[in-house]
């Protein structure tokens, strides 16, 4: 069973309990803030707020640390789910509703910023924006409907891969005019897009705790990179 299966028995069991019960009472929305993945989600969103205010304010070397953070937060919800044993199944369906809903800012509205920002606004690069902006919405709402393949894969390049590949060539934008690399941050944003919605067969890298250590690690140096660079 695909994990979109499992998401839409889990919110039909959900549904079914009130309907079962008229007199059933309704949790509130905040009560789902004291869901620890929830809260790591949202920590993660943060991240990304910062990494989209920092784009638009001109200091990248601190929105690319924003980028990779809302990764390993991304990542860090999901193994800490996992890890909640007895969890009921109206908070793993908010919670995958929450998670998908952010993924297309961490990964679709921040990188767009991003790109938009560096590129000085240019309206040449308004439709790159677009592509990488619409490619993220369409690789969710395809593994909303889809989930994983048979054997534990994605279909497309996840869209988490986008973050931890483009603060990785960011690092090499000071050998390069900034007009110049606003076509290598183009052209990287909409290869990746493509690849996004390509069918090739990539594997669930977060899935695997070890995984997640090696992001952590990942996160660190990168965080340590740019924060130098902000000296």
């Amino acid at each position: 069973m695909t994990n979109a299966s499992i998401d839409e028995n889990a919110a039909k069991n959900a549904a079914s309990k009130l309907e079962s019960d008229p007199h059933a009472i309704q949790p509130s929305i905040l009560s789902y803030v004291k869901d620890l993945p929830n809260l790591c989600s949202l920590a993660g969103l943060a991240c990304t707020i910062l990494s989209i205010y920092f784009s638009i304010i001109g200091i990248y070397y601190a929105a690319m640390i924003g980028m990779i953070w809302a990764v390993a937060f991304d990542w860090g919800d999901g193994l800490i789910a996992r890890s909640i044993e007895g969890r009921s199944s109206d908070k793993k369906t908010f919670g995958m509703q929450l998670d998908s809903l952010i993924d297309i800012v961490n990964y679709g509205v921040a990188p767009a910023i991003f790109l938009l920002s560096y590129g000085n606004y240019n309206l040449i690069f308004l439709p790159a924006a677009f592509i990488m902006l619409a490619a993220s919405a369409m690789r969710l709402s395809y593994f909303n409907t889809f989930g994983l393949s048979g054997s534990a894969e994605y279909t497309g390049l996840a869209l988490d891969s986008n973050n931890i590949i483009l603060v990785f060539i960011f690092l090499f934008e000071s050998f390069f005019s900034q007009p110049v690399f606003s076509w290598v941050v183009c052209l990287s944003g909409v290869g990746l897009s493509a690849l996004n919605v390509s069918k090739i067969k990539t594997p669930k890298l977060s899935g695997n705790s070890a995984n997640v250590y090696l992001l952590a690690v990942y996160t660190l140096a990168i965080t340590g990179i740019y924060a130098w660079k902000l000296l």
